[in-house]
């Protein structure tokens, strides 16, 4: 069985001060483009694409006024756009927030991806409890995110309104019909007008009439995703995502959060995020590491050969893992482990592709492609 295989793409990589082993220009087009195409040269099911609406920061709310790591990026939404014509196969998957973002805005910017790079879209979803981004946007004020507790009703707002955002998106997706677009010289109609439909949403946070100005994508619905490391975001995921990335520490931790998300969906595919540091040589990767610095995670790092790599990722597929996000400490080199040597490694033990299988993300990801709710309405 094919496992599900992805790279999240974050500035020069995962460690913040991974721009010292590149001499790369990060904010160029042909810089990302480098590296999706290797990633795609890889095999690999996706790539997700980092953002915010503040600067990187080693604070948990607000700048830090560092100089010596990575702080900029790119709007991920037009990037992915930017490279879907230079790909063909490979998914890609940008980061955009639902907090202080229209979901309006946000369901088009998804559907026009998924229609210039012809079926291969998706969308992490992500909330922004960051005072200091609050106060960017200025329409509303948040307490200090160290002053909040889990189950604040502040956090409990807005993975709330985050629901509603991507109840928003899907509604919109599916407000053209298929079939919509008729183009019918004879009688001068360019779209049949009963087959675009009212999204008629009205919840505590949005209310969208619709319908969408973008044509239904081509996979009906993009493949929503979302990162979630406890119960609440998990219970969110569950809800509202076709992906959900969590962040367990071992075999044992990745069995438990499994059965936990399992009791909430049996729907959901699982992906689990590992931060990578690779190589064959242990004397090089430890001086790597020294090199870029102390670095905190979300997600276990490991350190170690595509070999030892192969061996984790398939024993925490016997706990019910079903893919992997993994986040390159460095890139390009620990992007091209994974591309080049990992991706060989699990094909040699019969648990990789040997080559794309289908044209979409969905049919990537073995998820069937929806017919829009109104056409089944009607």
């Amino acid at each position: 069985m094919t496992l599900h295989l992805a790279v999240a793409l974050d500035g020069a990589g995962w460690h913040p001060a991974a721009w010292r082993e590149s001499a790369a220009d990060l904010f160029s087009a042909r810089y990302w483009a480098g590296l999706v195409a290797e990633a795609e040269r890889g095999l690999l099911d996706f790539v997700t694409i980092e953002d915010s609406l503040g600067l990187q920061s080693t604070l948990p709310d607000g700048p830090d006024e560092r100089t010596d790591q990575v702080r900029g990026r790119f709007d991920a939404v037009l990037l992915a756009a930017r490279l879907a014509p230079l790909t063909t196969r490979i998914g890609l998957v940008p980061t955009a927030t639902t907090t202080h973002t229209e979901p309006f805005h946000v369901a088009l910017g998804i559907a026009t991806l998924d229609h210039v790079s012809g079926g291969r879209a998706g969308w992490r979803v992500q909330i922004s409890a960051r005072a200091s981004e609050a106060r960017l946007v200025g329409r509303r004020e948040f307490p200090p995110l160290d002053s909040v507790k889990s189950d604040d009703p502040h956090v409990l707002d807005l993975f709330a309104e985050a629901a509603d955002s991507v109840e928003v998106a899907r509604r919109l997706w599916d407000s053209w019909e298929d079939d919509a677009e008729i183009r019918d010289m004879a009688t001068g109609r360019f779209i049949d007008r009963d087959k675009l439909h009212y999204a008629d949403f009205a919840g505590r946070f949005f209310s969208v009439k619709g319908p969408s100005i973008t044509p239904r994508p081509p996979q009906g619905q993009p493949v929503v995703t979302a990162l979630a490391h406890a119960r609440l975001p998990y219970e969110f995921a569950a809800a509202s995502a076709d992906v959900v990335y969590v962040t367990p520490h071992s075999a044992e931790e990745a069995r438990a959060i499994v059965e936990e998300v399992r009791g909430l969906s049996g729907e959901v595919k699982i992906f689990a995020d590992l931060l990578v540091f690779l190589g064959d040589d242990a004397a090089r990767r430890k001086g790597r590491l020294d090199e870029l610095d102390e670095l905190s995670s979300d997600a276990a790092t490991f350190t170690g050969t595509a070999v030892e790599l192969a061996d984790v990722l398939l024993e925490w597929r016997r706990a019910g893992i079903q893919g992997f996000r993994l986040r390159p400490g460095a890139v390009p080199y620990d992007l091209e482990q994974i591309t080049r040597g990992l991706t060989a490694e699990l094909r040699r033990r019969g648990a990789f592709r040997s080559g794309y299988e289908a044209t979409t993300l969905r049919g990537l990801l073995g998820l069937a492609r929806p017919a829009s709710r109104y056409a089944e309405a009607s």
